[in-house]
């Protein structure tokens, strides 16, 4: 990710629905989808049942 138009796609994403209730230690994630890094989207719910940790960094090449 990095692009202007990236982070554009993703905008909508976020603001289809906003957490009702604060997540506290412990509780289970709300399911969300973001594009991996050959632009799949991916859902969290594809990995119920195992550990995922989630890694951003900044693209190669990019002020990020």
């Amino acid at each position: 990710m990095g692009g202007r138009g990236e982070r554009r796609g993703l905008t909508p994403m976020f603001q289809r629905k906003k957490p009702e209730l604060p997540l506290h230690p412990g509780d289970e994630a709300p399911d969300f989808a973001l594009p991996d890094s050959t632009g799949a989207l991916r859902r969290l719910s594809e990995f119920r049942g195992r550990n995922v940790v989630l890694w951003f960094y900044p693209k190669a090449r990019t002020p990020g």
